[in-house]
């Protein structure tokens, strides 16, 4: 790599809940710059998840998120000659923007709604334990698993 990487910006919290996690959640959602888009639909849906369980949403915001985060994942490693699928423990923020990706993959590929509709309910599902992002995190770690034999190889 050339030059040097580019500096880690600091992002402010949203200005609805004056949180950090709801804020790169926002970042996440926002497609081509349109930020107040994406709040829309993020405040949106945790009106919806509000109106459907008459709970907190950032506290079920909260429970998605501890519930998708990965703690393993696989890297390929090459030694001698072979690929080897080795588990490694994810860093820090590494784990949440694999836990965003996820939670929109998921609230994508889902069909017939408003994306805030679609979120809501990937949300909740999430944070009930049950989802396409808790699928994907679950797949992740029984890959990590099923390669434990080749744990020596981490650097």
């Amino acid at each position: 790599m050339r030059g040097k990487g580019a500096p880690k910006r600091t992002i402010s919290p949203d200005p609805k809940f004056n949180s950090l996690t709801i804020a790169k959640l926002v970042n996440y959602v926002m497609e081509r710059g349109k930020k107040t888009t994406a709040q829309k639909v993020v405040y949106d849906a945790f009106d919806l998840m509000a109106e459907k369980t008459k709970q907190d949403p950032v506290a079920i915001f909260d429970r998605a998120l501890k519930n998708v985060t990965p703690i393993l994942e696989v890297r390929s490693r090459r030694v001698g000659g072979a690929n080897y699928q080795v588990p490694v423990e994810v860093r820090g923020e590494r784990k949440l923007a694999l836990a965003f990706r996820w939670l929109l993959l998921a609230a994508n590929t889902r069909r017939g709604a408003a994306m805030a509709e679609k979120l809501a309910d990937e949300l909740m599902a999430a944070a009930r334990g049950e989802g396409t992002a808790i699928k994907k995190r679950e797949d992740v770690h029984r890959m990590a698993e099923a390669n434990r034999a080749f744990a020596h190889f981490a650097s």
